[in-house]
């Protein structure tokens, strides 16, 4: 018997729908209902009855629902006495501009919810410098897009975002619309991030693959002043969803539909030996809350990796 059986029950008990607890729950319906069915086999009994009207424990579920919800707030006074007694300390993070955008409040307002005693250092950088500082032990963990200069990583794929132009809706060569191809961006004035950067990487294998050349007008590594030359009007630039969720109503986001036109964001640490208990924590708030972000619309043209 398991702990996410027993939260899975008391769900669909308090519920009475299969359908809506899984989505409170962030499942699929069907691999709610193999949990619970695999819990009544282990109990030999059946503790919900299936009907037109929904669902609804039997005689037994009743019964076993009381001890479930006790159980359960054992469990989780017992997890957060460990929490309170274990997890302190600081944490380094690390995260690109573009990531941090969209992730970095979330992240850190849940983490002042779940482990008030854990302090964060966040250090916003390139992909490639975080990197360097993984394997310098600056850095605890950090979201980086590529893993050639690691050493001794835990590495797990976090999510793909897709790519998007961004600019002005009035300037020559914008894209309508919702979605749109490289190729139709050949001839638009772009700024973009230097070859230093992960992301110029991606946009030009995109247009490589598209076998078009994009027509970079200038190169700014900052995110910031990058963004004010596109709300001037006389450029537009290629930005992942991260970025797209924090448009200014003046700009337009068309998504790119080339299956090119993706950055993989990959969550790296140090070794899980080397991590600390409040390392650790951070690491699975972090992908709780991306993933969050992700469901709840958060986070434009993103794709989880749920294994």
């Amino acid at each position: 018997m398991e702990l996410r059986q027993l939260r899975y029950f008391v769900r669909v008990a308090e519920t009475g729908s299969m359908g809506r607890a899984a989505v409170e729950l962030g499942v699929v319906t069907s691999a709610l209902s193999q949990q619970i069915s695999r819990l009544e086999s282990e109990l030999a009994t059946r503790l919900l009855q299936r009907g037109p009207a929904g669902v609804r424990p039997t005689e037994a579920g009743i019964a076993f629902l009381s001890e479930a919800r006790l159980a359960l707030r054992h469990a989780d006074a017992a997890a957060a006495a460990a929490r309170e007694s274990r997890l302190s300390g600081q944490v380094s993070l690390g995260l690109a501009s573009s990531t941090a955008a969209v992730l970095a409040l979330p992240l850190l307002a849940a983490l002042r919810e779940r482990h008030p005693g854990v302090r964060v250092h966040l250090v916003e950088s390139l992909s490639g410098t975080l990197g360097t500082m993984l394997n310098a032990r600056v850095l605890d963990l950090a979201v980086v897009f590529e893993t050639a200069s690691a050493r001794r990583w835990s590495v797990l794929p976090l999510l793909d975002e897709a790519l998007f132009v961004i600019g002005s809706p009035s300037l020559p060569g914008m894209p309508r619309g919702k979605r749109t191809r490289i190729a139709a961006l050949a001839g638009l004035p772009l700024v973009l991030p230097s070859g230093s950067h992960g992301l110029r990487a991606v946009v030009n294998a995109a247009f490589a693959q598209a076998r078009c050349v994009p027509q970079v007008a200038l190169e700014i590594d900052g995110l910031g002043t990058l963004m004010d030359t596109v709300r001037a009007g006389f450029v537009a630039t290629v930005q992942p969803g991260a970025v797209a969720a924090r448009v200014p109503p003046e700009l337009a986001a068309v998504a790119i539909g080339d299956r090119a036109a993706r950055r993989r964001s990959l969550l790296a640490s140090l070794s899980d030996d080397e991590l600390s208990p409040a390392a650790l924590a951070v690491r699975v708030t972090l992908q709780d809350v991306a993933a969050t972000l992700v469901r709840q619309g958060g986070w434009p043209g993103a794709t989880l990796h749920e294994a």
